[in-house]
């Protein structure tokens, strides 16, 4: 959308700009038609004069066309006269093309605005020039949006909460499992002998009623079953035995006599309220039972059936104190139930694995949040109905739902993917609108109706926005002077090629905002300047973007302000950095910061998205960030070769002595090479105390002297011990100082052949400035002597110069100029080192060979004094060795 919107309004502002030209040309044309018909009266009149006049004289030549006037300029003096004022005023050229060109790319928006606007009042009645269908984009974006309200998210399950459901029946069921363990196995007998409802009914039975039982079958114990036929009623009559009110003593102390005889008369006379056995089915088909197994088995049988029987119920007993003592809960609720302990042990195992596959297959199903209570228990009811036997199915619904929860949640990016492509479905409703019809009548407010329809008829003009324009242009033209102010208040010289780069790095985080890309620039530019100017300029540029751009842009405040912490952090890290590898790193330290400042401010700022999302464009943002870091580095080459820059990585490749120029110096001018590395440990440490850019010097102090390598024994630093041609074969000062001084411009072509940089160059003429080549002269002012038709000029012994410009240049040329004082000097104090070093330099001081350079006086001396340091360093006292003599054979 964005990119549309740009690109319309650019083919607007073109067509805007052809019809201006049309209307130049046309004036053009008529303007050029005019001299043409001037320019033909003159030559008419021109002739004419020239036939009036020619018999009158026909010794002079005639009036040509050359009498116009030669004032006039031509075509390529107008363009020399044009370039030349563009260079004197390139300052000024610059800062122009600055504020025209960031104004227009940050306020692209304000040349092709409609005059009339939502909410304006129509200067007259507009109506429709034809019939047609128009999109009623208001319709159509409700209509979107409630697609958008009443779609439903995308739900997937949880595995986390399913194995969170899992686990908790599991417990569940194992909790279950250790309870029946305490009650022992069900049934305690085989069914033969007594049937599982008879083990049912005796082992939970109560304490009275199983002593009634007990009591009845002792009674009956003298009476012969075994002679009754089935339909003699045996057992009814033990049954109403059973069933009668017996004297038991209920909560009282056991008989003290033996004799159960005793305890039986006892038990008839006792006083106490008997408890009373109603007759229910369980208790008679029990007793019959018993009866029927004591009659048709052994005494030791019944007897051992008796107290499997009483042990059962302990055990029983036991698993119900157990169950009493739970706390109340989805547990206590589930196992309260006597149904848990009445299953046998084969419906329990039934019972789990049902259990454990109707929660697998709900789950696999899905349940949603939001679902009714009663929903989720018709289905589980539904689920457990085919559970056997029936008794057991209420506590697999308790079981079920005392762990099924909601286990399904939104899948955030197909919930937006399939909206969107919902909202993209729904066709533009769109309304008639006749030939004729009013759209707007005069005096009325215009609507977004109105307007839609106006601009699909091409009935609004486009103008540009003045008053919003001058605005930003006075806000582009007070950062720049903000600029400008901090380029001079840290001194900084920077050439129009640097201020045009800057500018050029600065367009492109609007620009690329223009064309709809939010991860823009702001680690690279940060990067880049930090490495290039520092990170002063660097952070000054950054911060102004972070203020301007958002007056007329549109770019989210996280992204902008996470892109602007990245750039700070480029601008302030890169000038310390003297490798590739660091810079690489330091991307990656930009990357984690804007990732980092982006996903705390969404969390703060936009705390209704998803934690998802939030991440997603966090590290989207980071990743940027990191990319655009990669570019710089791969841009940073070229930008230093193109825009002649240098940095401390750069310097530092310069400096390493292989490099072509250097091993050629090392080689054919080993002297000088010695010479060289001297100097640059000289200048290098008093760069260091006096806080200068210490790479450059060293770099600088390296490449100073390559111009010697034309003429190498030309230098006495190169002969070696041997003779000097100055005095063996030249002879003459002047071409002496000529060679002396030509070392000058030849290591500047050298420089330029080898594509050193400016900053580089400059260490080769500043290091010597314009000083007297002293020796030599000194030599023709005595030929001058001896011969007075010698006439000596200074000027053919001193260097061209110019004088040293900076800070690191003139510390070479101190340096340069003291180390041959230092090397002469053997058993020198260092009190005596210094006071000449002083006069070296004072001489400089007083030939203003320094005057340009920024070096205080205070600094100079300085100087001196770090050199003296140096010296003392490289000429330390040694252990004199005692000499042996050898011995004799």
């Amino acid at each position: 959308m964005k990119y549309q919107q740009f690109f319309n309004s650019l083919n607007q502002q073109l067509d805007l700009w052809r019809r201006q030209c049309k209307r130049r040309q046309v004036q053009l044309l008529q303007s050029s038609q005019n001299c043409l018909d001037d320019l033909q009266k003159t030559v008419v009149k021109n002739i004419h004069l020239y036939v009036s006049k020619s018999h009158k004289n026909s010794q002079k030549p005639g009036i040509t066309l050359s009498s116009m006037p030669k004032s006039v300029p031509t075509h390529s003096q107008m363009n020399t006269i044009g370039f030349s004022w563009v260079h004197e005023n390139r300052a000024s050229v610059i800062l122009a093309i600055a504020v025209v060109s960031l104004t227009g790319v940050i306020g692209h928006k304000l040349y092709n605005q409609p005059n009339l606007k939502q909410g304006s009042i129509a200067p007259e009645t507009i109506k429709a020039p034809y019939t047609d269908k128009i999109e009623n984009r208001q319709k159509t974006q409700a209509q979107r949006e409630a697609v958008r309200k009443n779609f439903w998210p995308v739900l997937v399950v949880d595995s986390e909460i399913n194995n969170q459901i899992k686990q908790n029946l599991q417990q569940l069921l194992d909790r279950g499992d250790d309870i029946r363990a305490m009650a022992g196995s069900f049934p305690f007998r085989d069914s033969l002998d007594l049937s599982v409802a008879s083990q049912s009914y005796l082992r939970a039975c109560s304490e009275s009623e199983w002593k009634n039982i007990l009591l009845t079958l002792e009674k009956t114990k003298k009476q012969t079953f075994g002679l009754l036929l089935p339909n003699q009623n045996s057992s009814s009559q033990i049954a109403q035995e059973a069933t009668k009110p017996l004297d038991v003593p209920w909560k009282s102390s056991p008989p003290t006599s033996s004799s159960s005889q005793e305890r039986l008369a006892k038990s008839e006379s006792a006083e106490e309220k008997p408890v009373n056995i109603s007759p229910n089915a369980d208790l008679f088909q029990a007793v019959t039972e018993l009866d029927v197994y004591r009659v048709t088995n052994s005494q030791q049988k019944y007897s051992a059936l008796i107290s499997q029987i009483s042990q059962a119920r302990k055990q029983y007993q036991i698993a119900k104190a157990k169950l009493s003592l739970l706390e109340v809960g989805s547990l206590s609720a589930i196992y309260k139930d006597n149904i848990f302990l009445e299953l046998s042990d084969a419906d329990w195992s039934k019972t789990r694995k049902l259990v454990r596959d109707i929660a697998e297959r709900i789950l696999v199903q899905g349940i949603p949040y939001g679902l009714p209570e009663n929903a989720l228990k018709n289905t589980v009811n539904l689920q457990v109905d085919t559970l056997e036997p029936p008794s057991a199915q209420p506590l697999a619904s308790k079981l079920l739902l005392a762990v099924l929860q909601p286990n399904l949640k939104k899948d955030e990016e197909k919930t937006q993917q399939q909206a969107k492509q919902a909202v993209a479905d729904v066709a533009p409703i769109t309304d008639e609108v006749r030939q004729d019809e009013e759209i707007v009548r005069k005096g009325q407010k215009i609507s977004q109706r109105n307007l839609e329809v106006l601009k699909h008829y091409e009935l609004i003009e486009l103008e540009t926005n003045w008053a919003e324009l001058i605005k930003l242009t006075g806000i582009v033209t007070t950062g720049i002077g903000i600029f400008v102010g901090v380029e001079r208040r840290l001194g900084s010289k920077l050439r129009q090629r640097d201020r045009l780069l800057i500018l050029l790095l600065t367009l492109s985080t609007p620009g690329l905002i223009t064309v709809g890309v939010s991860h823009t620039t702001w680690s690279a530019i940060g990067l880049l300047l930090g490495s290039f100017y520092g990170p002063a300029l660097g952070i000054t540029v950054v911060g102004l973007m972070l203020l301007v751009l958002p007056i007329n842009m549109e770019i989210s405040t996280i992204a902008l302000i996470a892109g602007a912490a990245g750039g700070i952090v480029g601008s302030l890290m890169a000038k310390r950095l003297r490798s590739r590898e660091e810079l690489a790193l330091l991307g990656l330290a930009i990357a984690s910061t804007q990732g980092g400042i982006y996903l705390i401010l969404s969390l703060f700022l936009e705390s209704n998205l998803s934690w998802y999302l939030i991440l997603q464009s966090a590290g989207l943002f980071a990743l940027w960030g990191l990319g655009w870091s990669i570019v710089a580095l791969g841009l940073s080459p070229y930008l230093e070769k193109i825009f002649d820059l240098v940095t401390p990585i750069r310097l530092a490749e310069l400096a390493n002595p292989n490099r072509p120029l250097l091993k050629r110096l090392a080689t054919e001018a080993p002297g000088t090479f010695q010479h060289t590395l001297f100097v640059a440990t000289l200048a290098e440490t008093a760069a260091k105390q006096l806080k200068c850019d210490v790479e450059l010097v060293r770099a600088g102090t390296l490449y100073h002297d390559i111009g010697k390598m034309h003429d190498p024994l030309g230098f006495i630093e190169n002969q070696m011990g041997g003779p000097n041609k100055h005095e063996t074969e030249i002879k003459d000062p002047w071409k002496s100082a000529a060679i002396i001084k030509k070392h000058v411009s030849e290591g500047l072509a050298m420089a330029q052949q080898h594509l050193l940089p400016t900053a580089i160059q400059a260490f080769i003429p500043e290091h010597q400035g314009t000083m007297l080549i002293a020796y030599f002269h000194h030599q023709a002012q005595q030929m001058a002597k001896e011969d007075p038709s010698i006439k000596v000029n200074d000027d053919d012994f001193r260097y061209d110069g110019p004088i040293p410009q900076s800070r690191e240049t003139a510390i070479v040329m101190l340096a340069d100029s003291c180390e041959a004082a230092l090397r002469s000097l053997k058993d020198a104090s260092p009190e005596q080192a210094l006071n000449m070093l002083n006069n070296i330099l004072r001489a400089r001081w007083q030939d203003n060979q320094l005057v340009d350079s920024g070096l205080t006086k205070e600094e100079v001396s300085q100087i001196a004094e770090i050199f003296v340091e140096v010296w003392q360093q490289f000429h330390h006292k040694r252990i004199a060795y005692p000499k042996f003599k050898s011995a004799k054979g």
